[in-house]
């Protein structure tokens, strides 16, 4: 799961290729009976889930401490998830990708006018994703930007904002209300040498506006912007906005590295391929620890569920797709490229996808995907309200309280998004604070995050909270069997994608706006 990760990546121009009733009021319905699930989610333990996040603990701690995608602990965590899961009859195969891996150590901002001044990396700016390279030393000029009351900002976002703007200026623009592509391009056409993006220093109760945040240029292309962008906090901007006489030198320098990994991807041996579910988890962690529950939590709940159906002898109607993306830290690089090399055949004999994203966070909760846009606002694909529904009643029938959580771009959901296949998943909170409304709800601490050890080194398997863990991955394996025995389709790729209803703020780490 990302959260303002301070590296980037370019994946696409270089990759290589190597009906249920629903108990819930007012929840949608597929056409047949719920099929029984209780043997399942019984045989699916918090002792058999706790197994295998020991097994990838161990993996880390043979391998530096880490499973990210391209290290040598990511290659044995592909070799353990198929191993166990070949012993278990399960057809695995490997989908081989590459990427490149962006790094901006060395670059940096300075003033040289009316004073010297250096902005520290990292603290006060960073280069944003696909951002173009070099330095350039030039006046700066502020672009429609807003500094007082509620600074609701449209800088940037139209061209005639850039009326008179001086040709080899640099642009300082404010974030708001537009993508930074957007604010970028027209920047560039009215002849800026670099831009600065300013955070915009306004209260978001889902987003820092005050810091200096990961963003990206580019959302479905990759090409890169010809000048040097970069974004800063808003104190930086608002300092550059009130200081006479500025000129700015912007140097960003990037280091590349081809990072050669791939996903795993592991089928129930039968079941109809015209109506495959994917249901999915990354097994990458990030560089800084061993990922235990961002994502082993996800990816332990698949290998239980996989190998209790099969122990059971549960034979789906449908094909169940198991798929261990790689490269999610990276910017879901892994879950891009599969759906990438599907073919509109192929994409609409995929009935849903299942997310499974940090389902064990110590201070956890339980949040639904906000599949049919009542919580937040952006809708998934048809029939990716039926998956939410499933789950809602699936926890009413526990009496366990959830929450719903945003489609918001952050995890591997977002591919099949924007192809038109239904969605939804689990998620038991990252770096956000549990409020104290959240704490009665959920159980643990009001006041701090729900994962403390977010993108920590102290990400091991004591980073887990039992409870929360069993109640979610119970969860999870009953949604499985439920759209794996399934009937019908379920309203979604059929129909085609989902009229440009979803608009997230987010591609995994970087933000888009």
């Amino acid at each position: 799961m990302h959260r303002n990760r301070r590296r980037a990546t370019v994946a696409a121009s270089a990759l290589i290729i190597g009906g249920l009733t629903v108990a819930a009021v007012g929840a949608p319905a597929l056409a047949a009976p719920t099929p029984d699930t209780s043997a399942l989610t019984q045989a699916v333990t918090i002792g058999g889930l706790k197994a295998q996040l020991a097994a990838l603990q161990a993996i880390a701690d043979t391998n530096g401490g880490t499973r990210a995608a391209g290290t040598p602990g990511y290659e044995a965590s592909l070799d353990y998830v198929q191993d166990t899961l070949e012993a278990a009859g399960y057809s695995v195969t490997r989908q081989p990708f590459s990427y490149s891996f962006i790094e901006y150590d060395g670059s940096t901002l300075d003033q040289t006018a009316p004073a010297a001044t250096s902005y520290p990396f990292i603290d006060a700016f960073y280069p944003m994703e696909f951002t173009g390279t070099g330095a350039v030393t030039a006046p700066v000029r502020a672009v429609d930007v807003n500094l007082s009351g509620d600074r609701a900002s449209t800088s940037g976002c139209e061209s005639a904002d850039f009326a008179g703007f001086p040709t080899g200026s640099i642009a300082l623009i404010q974030r708001g209300s537009c993508d930074f592509s957007v604010k970028a391009a027209n920047a560039v056409a009215a002849g800026a040498t670099g831009v600065i993006i300013f955070n915009q220093g306004n209260t978001d109760p889902n987003d820092d506006r005050f810091g200096v945040f990961g963003g990206t240029l580019s959302s479905a292309t990759w090409t890169q912007t010809p000048v040097p962008v970069v974004s800063s906090s808003f104190e930086v901007g608002a300092e550059l906005v009130g200081t006479a006489g500025l000129v700015m030198r912007i140097n960003v320098v990037t280091t590349a590295t081809t990072i050669n990994t791939a996903n795993l991807i592991a089928d129930t041996p039968g079941g109809r391929a015209d109506r495959t579910v994917v249901v999915g988890a990354h097994l990458d962690s990030v560089p800084e620890g061993p990922g235990i529950n961002d994502n082993g939590s996800g990816t332990a709940t698949l290998i239980e569920t996989a190998l209790q159906l099969s122990n059971l002898g549960i034979q789906p109607e449908n094909r169940i797709r198991f798929a261990f993306w790689g490269g999610e830290e990276d910017g879901l690089i892994g879950s891009t490229y599969y759906v990438s090399q599907l073919s509109k055949t192929q994409i609409k004999q995929h009935l849903v996808n299942l997310n499974f994203d940090m389902l064990g966070s110590p201070n956890g909760g339980r949040f639904v995907y906000d599949g049919d846009g009542s919580g937040f606002g952006t809708v998934g694909p048809n029939g990716s309200d039926v998956i939410e529904g499933v789950f809602d009643s699936y926890f009413a029938s526990k009496n366990l309280p959830t929450e719903p959580t945003a489609f918001d771009g952050r995890s591997d959901y977002f591919a099949f998004i924007e192809a038109g296949i239904p969605a939804g998943g689990l998620f038991s909170g990252a770096e956000d604070i549990k409020s104290p409304d959240q704490a009665v709800k959920f159980g643990g601490t009001a006041g701090i995050a729900f994962d403390p050890c977010y993108h920590q080194a102290c990400d091991t398997s004591a980073n887990i909270s039992d409870a929360i863990f069993e109640q979610l991955a119970d969860a999870a394996a009953h949604a499985t069997l439920v759209f794996g025995d399934t009937q019908s389709a379920v309203n979604g790729t059929a129909k085609g994608k989902a009229a440009g209803q979803f608009k997230p703020a987010f591609k995994g780490n970087n933000a888009l706006r």
